[in-house]
């Protein structure tokens, strides 16, 4: 096999094997978050998930009658949140967090997490996939 055909043949087998692999989870947010319904949410973190393609924040949530109710918050990629001023470190299980941001269509203890209130007392833009980053914190 001559050395041109050899590349074309290489080129064909990469493309085939990319091509089989998984589609990326990421998703669109007017696909599973409804702007129009905004929720502002305090509790004590759970868990955190930072990794890409979105961080996850879990917290558990006290209703209105007093339970504790489990919630997740979808939150940006990590590289958006260090540029905007936190990182793994800015959260730890046990901390007392606020987060805004918007419901799961799909009525799950889900959001979109627009801004969060951070343990030291700083607001922060969460990344969240549905734009409206709030303006830079004035100086």
């Amino acid at each position: 096999m001559n050395h041109i055909k050899m590349k074309h043949l290489m080129v064909v087998v990469g493309l085939a094997v990319a091509m089989a692999q998984p589609a990326s989870a990421h998703h669109s947010f007017a696909a599973e978050f409804d702007a129009n319904k905004p929720v502002t949410l305090q509790g004590s973190v759970t868990k955190l998930e930072w990794q890409n393609p979105h961080i996850w924040v879990y917290l558990d949530v006290k209703d209105d009658r007093g339970n504790t109710q489990p919630w997740q918050c979808e939150g940006g990629p990590p590289n958006t949140l260090t540029r905007n001023g936190w990182s793994i470190n800015s959260l730890k299980v046990g901390d007392l967090i606020t987060i805004d941001g918007v419901l799961a269509k799909d009525g799950s203890k889900t959001c979109n997490a627009r801004a969060v209130k951070l343990p030291d007392g700083r607001s922060v833009f969460a990344g969240s996939s549905g734009g409206d980053a709030p303006p830079p914190p004035k100086k």
